[in-house]
């Protein structure tokens, strides 16, 4: 066993350790932080990305001990003070997930992008989140909420521009449904504003980042060779 001191989301942890623990196995089992999911064991989904000093790494194939003396920043790190920051803003604005599995690792790994280039193009985001997958394929609205939350696009345009537009006579979001109960519509934004034990096909609480996850299968194809339409 070794013992180790880290800084995790501004808390510090001391805990003897087995040399052979992998980080994200240290974050969800001893920490209980679980918004940093397991997606291949490999590091090829990028499911796992933790930011560590600052910079994005693959929590599934490091050891804990590696980060001994460092600094972690979870998913569940990245809301300050009860604000969101602007990647889960805007990841949430442009419904940039589907299952939301991949999300928190989407997340990171684009705040880590936009500490480095404040700036990026459409190619720079794509090369940089190229190793993240999102299975679902949701890749143009990721890419959406990257160029938002750099400043590139305007929220309300962004906005209307993801949502789709209601069908004929569909019930409101918001109001009675035909048997008369109250409705609140979907529950992206109640979800959101919670964490728990949850699936992710809620959008909230893959952004907020709390709840454990089954990982689905099948491979993705990552953000870089998506076409374009």
């Amino acid at each position: 066993m070794r013992r180790i001191q880290v800084k995790v989301d501004g808390a510090t942890h001391e805990h003897e350790v087995e040399p052979r623990l992998l980080l994200v196995h240290y974050l969800r089992e001893v920490l209980n932080l679980t918004g940093t999911v397991i997606g291949c064991n490999t590091s090829n989904c990028g499911a796992c990305t933790v930011l560590m000093d600052g910079k994005s790494v693959k929590s599934c194939t490091m050891f804990t001990v590696q980060a001994d003396g460092r600094e972690i920043t979870t998913v569940e790190g990245l809301a300050e003070n009860g604000e969101w920051h602007p990647i889960q803003t805007a990841f949430h604005e442009n419904h940039a997930l589907q299952c939301g599995y991949c999300t928190p690792g989407m997340m990171i790994a684009s705040v880590s992008l936009l500490e480095e280039h404040p700036d990026p193009s459409e190619e720079e985001i794509r090369e940089a989140l190229e190793g993240n997958y999102c299975r679902c394929t949701g890749y143009e609205n990721i890419i959406k909420a990257v160029q938002q939350a750099a400043g590139q696009t305007d929220q309300s345009v962004a906005a209307s521009q993801s949502d789709p537009p209601a069908a004929e006579g569909a019930v409101a979001q918001s109001g009675r449904g035909a048997d008369g109960e109250e409705r609140q519509g979907s529950d992206l934004g109640s979800a959101v504003a919670g964490g728990g034990e949850r699936q992710r096909s809620s959008l909230g609480s893959a952004v907020a980042g709390g709840g454990r996850q089954m990982a689905p299968g099948g491979p993705g194809a990552g953000v870089a060779g998506m076409g374009r339409s």
